[in-house]
This record gives C-alpha cells, sequence and structure tokens, in this order.
C-alpha cells in the first residue's frame, strides 16, 4: 500500500485528497506557492513545500514537482484536477522516478486527451459518436466541407482540449469563416497544439457522464451517472446523480457503453465517459476525462464509496473491492459550485478577502471547500471557493434541501454564485427535472435576485434610521 502521496493541486480538490490520505494512514505533502502560503490545504497536510513566488508556474512544472516528491520521502502523487492532471508528461515523469502516479497511463491519458484518437476508439467498438471529422482539420476549405456535408450548426473544437476551452458554436458559414482561426489560437494558447476537428451541434442536449473505476486486473465498473446540464458557455454549475431525466433502460445502458469505453482503452483508475443526449433520446460519446472529476462528490454521496480512497488503492497495485452487482445507489444527491463571481455583473470574478463564512449544516449536507473567514481569495486561480452537496432520498426533497442549505450559507466579502443558485431551484423548469444545456441562456430572469446585506450592514442602517426617528 502507497506510504506517502504528494498532493499536485491547491484549493478544495487538495483538501479533499489530504482528508482521505488521513483516513487510509498515509501521509500527505501539500504544495504552495507565495500566493497560497496561507490556503487551507497547506494547513491540513502533514507537510508542505514552497514552489516559488509566480502563483501560477509552480504548479505547472511538473520536473520540480516529481523532484520534491523524490526529495520529501514520497511514494506517489495524486494530480488532482486540472494544472497537470490531464498531462502525459506528469504521468510519464513518475513512472521514470519510481513515483507512483494516481491515475491512468501516460498511453491513455494522450489518448483519450486527442479527441480525434478517442471518437476513432469509440467508433471500432460501435459507441456512438456525433458526425464529423475524424482526422484533424488541415485548412478552413476542408472545414467548410465538412460542415456544408453535415449540415449547420457545428462545433469547432481544439483537439486536445478540455474544461469547456477551445470550443466555438457556428451556426453558418460566416460563423465558421470568423472562428476558425480563433480557435486555432486558444488551442495553441491553452494545449499547446493548433489541432482542430469539426462536428454536428447537437442543439441544447442533456450533459450525461458515468463515473467508471477500473484496476489493474481488467475489472472495470460503473458508478452510475450524473446530469451536468446545468452550465453556462460549458462550464459546469450544479450536477446532479442520478440524473433525473432518465429511464431505468437508459441508465442501464449508458452504464454498460461507459464500462465496454473504459475496457476498450485499458482504463485503470479513475474516470468519467461524457455524453450528449439528444431530443430523439440518442447517446452520443463526446469525451472521456482521464482524472478525478470535481462532481465526483454526487457519485460518492449516492452509492458510498469513496472514490479518492479506491483511486489510491487502485495505484497501490490492489484490485477493485467492488463487483458491479454489488454496487448500488440510494437517493438523490446535488452539487453546487461555489465560485466566487458576480452572476450580475456576467460572472465577473470576485476576489478578496472573506469576512464572514458560515458553512451550512443539518442532515444530508456536505461542504468541501477552500475557504474560511479571514482568507483572502486569490486572483490567480479559478473562482470556485467550495462545492455545496445536498443529499435526500427523492427529487422533490433534494430540491428543497438544496434551497433551505443554501440559504444557510453564508459568505461576505466577496460576491459568489449562491444567489444565483436559489432562483435556480426556485424555477419550475428545473424542479420538474426537465432541462438541458440550454437552461442558463434561456432564463436570463434569474440574474434578477435580491442581494443579502451582511449583518453588520442591517445593524448600522436600523441604528441610522432609529437615530433619525428619535432626533438623535
Amino acid at each position: 500500500m502507497i506510504k506517502k502521496i504528494l498532493v499536485a493541486n491547491r484549493g478544495e480538490i487538495a483538501v479533499r485528497i489530504i482528508r482521505a490520505c488521513r483516513e487510509l494512514g498515509i501521509r500527505s505533502v501539500a504544495i504552495y506557492t507565495d500566493a497560497d502560503r496561507h490556503a487551507l490545504h497547506v494547513k491540513k497536510a502533514d507537510e508542505s513545500y514552497n514552489i516559488g513566488s509566480d502563483p501560477v508556474v509552480g504548479y505547472l512544472n511538473a520536473h520540480n514537482i516529481v523532484n520534491l516528491a523524490v526529495a520529501s520521502g514520497c511514494d506517489a502523487l495524486h494530480p488532482g484536477y486540472g494544472f497537470l492532471s490531464e498531462n502525459p508528461a506528469l504521468a510519464e515523469i513518475c513512472t521514470r522516478r519510481g513515483i507512483r502516479f494516481i491515475g491512468p497511463s501516460p498511453e491513455v491519458i494522450r489518448q483519450m486527451g486527442d479527441k480525434i484518437q478517442a471518437r476513432q476508439a469509440m467508433i471500432k467498438v460501435g459507441i456512438p459518436v456525433t458526425p464529423g471529422s475524424d482526422h484533424n482539420l488541415e485548412n478552413l476549405e476542408e472545414a467548410r466541407a465538412l460542415a456544408n456535408g453535415i449540415g449547420y450548426p457545428v462545433m469547432l473544437k481544439a483537439t486536445n482540449g478540455g474544461g469547456g476551452r477551445g470550443i466555438r458554436r457556428c451556426d453558418s458559414e460566416d460563423d465558421l469563416v470568423k472562428n476558425y482561426e480563433r480557435v486555432i489560437s486558444e488551442a495553441s494558447k491553452a494545449f499547446g497544439k493548433p489541432e482542430v476537428f469539426i462536428e454536428k451541434c447537437v442543439v441544447n442536449p442533456r450533459h450525461i457522464e458515468v463515473q467508471v473505476l477500473g484496476d489493474s486486473f481488467g475489472n472495470v465498473v460503473h458508478l452510475f451517472e450524473r446530469d451536468c446540464s446545468i452550465q453556462r458557455r460549458n462550464q459546469k454549475l450544479i450536477e446532479i446523480a442520478p440524473s433525473p431525466q432518465l429511464s431505468r433502460a437508459q441508465r442501464d445502458y449508458i452504464g454498460k457503453i461507459a464500462v465496454q469505453a473504459a475496457r476498450t482503452v485499458g482504463y485503470e483508475n479513475a474516470g468519467t465517459v461524457e455524453f450528449l443526449l439528444d431530443r430523439d433520446n440518442q447517446f452520443y460519446f463526446m469525451e472521456m476525462n482521464t482524472r478525478l472529476q470535481v462532481e465526483h462528490t454526487v457519485t460518492e454521496t449516492i452509492t458510498g464509496i469513496d472514490i479518492v480512497q479506491e483511486q489510491i488503492r487502485i495505484a497501490s497495485g490492489l484490485p477493485l473491492q467492488y463487483k458491479q452487482e454489488d454496487i448500488n445507489y440510494r437517493g438523490f444527491a446535488m452539487e453546487f459550485r461555489i465560485n466566487a463571481e458576480d452572476p450580475k455583473n456576467d460572472f465577473l470574478p470576485s476576489f478578496g478577502r472573506i469576512t464572514r463564512y458560515y458553512a451550512p449544516g443539518g442532515p444530508g449536507v456536505r461542504i468541501d471547500a477552500a475557504m474560511y473567514t479571514g482568507y483572502i481569495i486569490p486572483p490567480y486561480y479559478d473562482s470556485m471557493c467550495a462545492k455545496l452537496i445536498v443529499w435526500a432520498l427523492d427529487w422533490n426533497s433534494v430540491v428543497e434541501r438544496g434551497k433551505r442549505v443554501l440559504d444557510d450559507m453564508v459568505v461576505y466579502g466577496v460576491k459568489t454564485t449562491v444567489p444565483y443558485y436559489q432562483e435556480i431551484l426556485n424555477n419550475d423548469e428545473f424542479r420538474s427535472g426537465r432541462f438541458d444545456t440550454g437552461f442558463v441562456e434561456a432564463h436570463p430572469e434569474l440574474i434578477d435576485y435580491h442581494v443579502r446585506r451582511p449583518p453588520e450592514f442591517m445593524a448600522a442602517t436600523i441604528s441610522a434610521a432609529l437615530a433619525a426617528h428619535l432626533g438623535m
């Protein structure tokens, strides 16, 4: 069994991994930049090491991170998500230095990270993919010809993209011409490669993904699906498990083909197979994420399986603890990504000091956070500062619990997406359990919410009014 893990990440996911280590009796090592000197993951780990003054570069230097893992006596490294988590070079360096990489092999990361290779692998075993190019586009003329063949709207996508970046919808040839060079530029800057491909745009689909686990003995299981349809500009906001929109037959089918997809590429560790579900109830393979997902929490909540601990066990060379028939789910879970953003101002990031923070509680509540009262949210990283997860036995109950818990959560000093989520949960379309990826754009009125004032502001206002009334 692994004895000591370097957590090559920051924020709430680093805290999450450190907690899993603690429960397994494994020592944890945190890394941090000067900007993260007072971060919660630094306080929680058994050991912590500064990796430089630049707020970002330190988290992206694979050689330095692995060198630190070796120097600090670690025998494994967990990449979390984001940063280097889907970079095959990190996995390769770990292997060369005798450090176990807690994730799939570099070959699988590379294959699934290349959207063209991933599509080709799925086509070979009969898993449906959206119509599109089976190779990287050579030029704009080829893109035009393909788009005319499959019909608009189409999606231009970075071949090595992820996280909702490097994607542009084109509703006409003019859009295609305007966006072609832009997507190539985004692909080059964000992913280091100018490669792009084209596929048919499934208009306002439901975004359904399946969590899978595979070990080194050829065992692969799924942990049911998550519904990630509530998103803005391809960035997920609310995730739900299981999907309230699937029938039992659909659930069985998508779980089966997700396992088939993982087996096809020889997948080991935790991964996610993502699908689009169109209006005719046809599933299409979209991509496979070769890492832990932000929303793994809702799957843990309904199944009782600790996915991070399973990752560590698999990387230790142990077989899966469960067969497919042993895995069941109960109730519904919902995760809210608590982002330091101002929804009223086009979701502009809102960084700064948290002057007051009250975590919610009560039955069926989990909070994975990287913040605390007095913590200064730095402007250099993703705006997500916490994940709020609620569980209940049925759909209506989880919605009502979500409303209560969002009301319980208090964050002052920065603006967050909490009040916006409250409006979503009050929306009749959402409450019916029938929504798609176009939900946010279809409901701009939800931004018109009431801003809750901090208690000290209200107290000062009441005192001033009382003084004026008394003539003081």
